[in-house]
């Protein structure tokens, strides 16, 4: 009956992790498209200061769905091993690239595809090979957990190098190095789920009439997972701030799913009855996770299509007409069009958008 009930609780955090990523995907989408529709109106914008975002129920429909995705992804640690449920929050990238495709027109190139499917396919991966935590149902055992010497020393090396990171890294490199904020968040987080963790523990036993109000544990985890989330949201902001968003979210992603993978592991013991199939395919899936996330934001930038590949590799090259083109200097592929012409003088191209409006573009 044990099994049956451990499995029952598995497939709800699962469910309630997936629901969480599609709600927060298109959370992004709904927030979008009312800030483009009050755009339109010629309303004063949110970046310039603006708020009459707070009159568009589109706005309002993106940040509910915001609250039931960040709702049900707080059910989903009480339920499934964080393991689990911290990777798949990259899904909530692949809803809202897809969805954004659609709905935006926000063109998708060939590595956002590439990425989407080996996004998928990673959490798919996971999720077959997800490892089992050790059953803590009290707080009492969440208690005896938190007295583990493993991760009481995780603790302390988290909150130290937390601690320089902000005091003595910051200050000097924060403006320069992506890690420094990066890091701040990721070390944080992974103390944040832990105290999610235990909340979650807390609110079983509160339905089930046991006199959790009077545990000072509760508190405690309340109190810490208030403050964590404070130091995240700050550091996540000023990274976001100084740094493009491209280089900023794969990074977190990888850094924070990684802490958090090393914390419950100490914290809960679920890579110790895994077997060695099982140990290699959870990884395999995360790094698959992790490729699909940096294809899908290092090169949604850059527009990738069949006049970009080389002439050799290009659909009909081996046609006359393709031959007569390259003996005349008349390339179709930006790639292989020589800069200079045969008196030395630079061949005009076809401005970009960024160029055309008198600036330097992007790469």
């Amino acid at each position: 009956m044990e099994a049956v009930a451990t499995n029952h609780d598995f497939y709800i955090g699962l469910a309630l992790a997936i629901s969480s990523s599609i709600f927060i995907g298109g959370s992004f989408i709904l927030k979008k498209k009312g800030l483009l529709k009050l755009s339109g109106r010629g309303s004063v914008r949110a970046g310039q200061g603006g708020h009459a975002y707070l009159r568009e129920w589109l706005w309002w429909a993106g940040l509910l769905s915001m609250a039931a995705g960040e709702a049900a992804n707080f059910a989903a640690y009480i339920f499934a091993p964080a393991t689990l449920v911290t990777p798949l929050g990259a899904l909530s990238v692949l809803v809202s690239a897809v969805l954004s495709s659609y709905f935006l027109n926000e063109h998708l190139n060939i590595h956002g595809k590439i990425g989407c499917v080996l996004s998928i396919l990673g959490s798919t991966v996971m999720v077959i090979h997800a490892p089992q935590e050790e059953e803590v149902s009290t707080l009492q055992e969440m208690a005896e957990k938190l007295k583990d010497p493993g991760f009481i020393v995780f603790a302390v090396c988290i909150l130290v190098s937390s601690v320089l990171l902000i005091f003595v890294a910051g200050p000097r490199i924060g403006h320069s190095n992506v890690l420094v904020y990066v890091l701040i968040c990721s070390a944080i987080g992974s103390l944040s789920v832990s105290c999610v963790k235990g909340l979650g523990i807390g609110i079983k036993e509160l339905f089930a009439g046991e006199p959790v109000l009077k545990e000072p544990l509760g508190w405690v985890l309340l109190i810490c997972l208030v403050v964590c989330v404070s130091v995240q949201i700050n550091y996540l902001n000023k990274a976001l701030d100084i740094f493009n968003t491209s280089v900023v979210t794969p990074i977190y992603y990888v850094l924070f799913t990684t802490a958090v993978m090393t914390c419950s592991a100490i914290l809960f013991k679920e890579w110790q009855q895994m077997t060695i199939d099982n140990i290699i395919g959870t990884v395999s899936g995360f790094l698959t996770i992790v490729f699909g996330v940096f294809l899908l934001h290092a090169y949604r930038d850059i527009p990738f299509t069949a006049d970009l590949l080389p002439l050799f590799i290009m659909p009909g090259a081996n046609s006359p007409k393709a031959s007569v083109r390259g003996q005349h200097g008349h390339y179709r592929s930006p790639v292989e069009k020589p800069l200079l012409g045969s008196e030395g003088v630079t061949k005009d191209f076809p401005m970009s958008d960024e160029e055309d409006e008198g600036g330097t573009g992007r790469v």
